[in-house]
């Protein structure tokens, strides 16, 4: 039986149905492998829209149409420098999120 008494996560905190609709919208964003990868890029530093385009593969159209959805839902911020815009995290809990669940994919050990 898994151990679910994570004692940094000791409750949930309770959703109206707007909120579960919100946190649903950012599971869907996150379920998107290309979105998903520029999230990640993101997770040590903030990284511009010509080197996410380059890591994640995608043309940078599609690159900045992926980030603006990632900025709306606050899962990345922008920051301009000059000229270029850098995206990283927007707050901590992403971060939070992603660490663990990145964890849990890379557990060795198998219930099934």
């Amino acid at each position: 039986m898994a151990d679910t008494q994570i004692p940094c996560c000791s409750h949930l905190p309770e959703l109206s149905s707007e909120q579960h609709d919100r946190l649903a919208a950012i599971f869907r964003l996150l379920g998107d492998e290309g979105r998903l990868r520029l999230v990640m890029a993101c997770i040590d530093a903030p990284q511009t829209v010509t080197h996410l385009a380059a890591l994640s593969s995608m043309s940078q159209p599609l690159t900045s149409h992926h980030l603006r959805q990632l900025r709306s839902a606050r899962i990345l911020k922008p920051t301009r420098v000059g000229k270029q815009v850098f995206y990283e995290l927007d707050d901590y809990h992403i971060r939070h999120v992603l660490v663990d669940l990145a964890t849990h994919v890379l557990e060795s050990k198998c219930e099934h």
